[in-house]
């Protein structure tokens, strides 16, 4: 039976990755110097620690300052966006159906808390499990499995919603039903362990995930 859902934050919540590249593209744009967005989605995305971000610059640029420029134009273009497509609708379908609530992250409290009081959200969820709350972070199901704990829950009554092959192979781990919404910077990730595979949670309606989730 259906009790909670679990939602990731960081692209998923609200889109904090895609600005990334945007910003390293807004601080290449004021130096003039060339952006090949494909190549920045490869190398950040993939975690890539030898890809150099700044390797269009010359050598003698003061790497530490292009990374205040860029911080700063993450944190400007973050805090002026919403929550995704389809976040809020599935907030207030769980909130009719008696649905539990929690976000599983792997980013520290001080980022997520901070975004969803500034959004209005952190009252829309019971738990929230961040990287400091367990030993190990995903892919390990940790997090996960202490906000089932936390709801007194196991595993195959909760449904996961993910953006990454991380994040998803740890809700898998903990036994979740997996939801996965890619977005701009993990499209090219293997998602071949979601259960269900969106565009978008917009493309999420309860009545459609109910039954897959049932049928499972």
């Amino acid at each position: 039976m259906l009790r909670a859902f679990f939602f990731d934050f960081d692209g998923l919540i609200l889109d904090t990755e895609t600005p990334l590249i945007d910003a390293y593209a807004a601080v290449h744009a004021v130096h003039g110097v060339p952006f090949d967005r494909s190549l920045f989605l490869h190398g950040v995305g993939h975690a890539d620690y030898s890809f150099d971000p700044w390797h269009g610059f010359s050598p003698h640029a003061d790497r530490a300052d292009l990374e205040l420029q860029r911080r700063a134009a993450k944190e400007k273009i973050i805090l002026g966006l919403p929550p995704l497509p389809g976040v809020l609708a599935l907030l207030d379908a769980a909130r009719e159906e008696g649905l539990r609530t929690a976000v599983v992250s792997n980013s520290p409290h001080s980022w997520v808390d901070g975004h969803l009081a500034r959004l209005g959200l952190i009252d829309r969820f019971e738990f929230i499990a961040c990287r400091e709350d367990a030993a190990s972070p995903k892919p390990e199901p940790d997090l996960y499995r202490l906000a089932l704990n936390h709801f007194g829950l196991r595993g195959h009554e909760g449904v996961a919603f993910e953006d990454s092959h991380t994040g998803s192979l740890a809700a898998r781990r903990a036994n979740l039903w997996t939801v996965v919404a890619p977005n701009e910077s993990t499209a090219h990730h293997d998602l071949s362990n979601a259960h269900w595979l969106v565009r978008s949670l917009a493309d999420v309606d309860l009545p459609a995930l109910r039954a897959r989730f049932e049928a499972a």
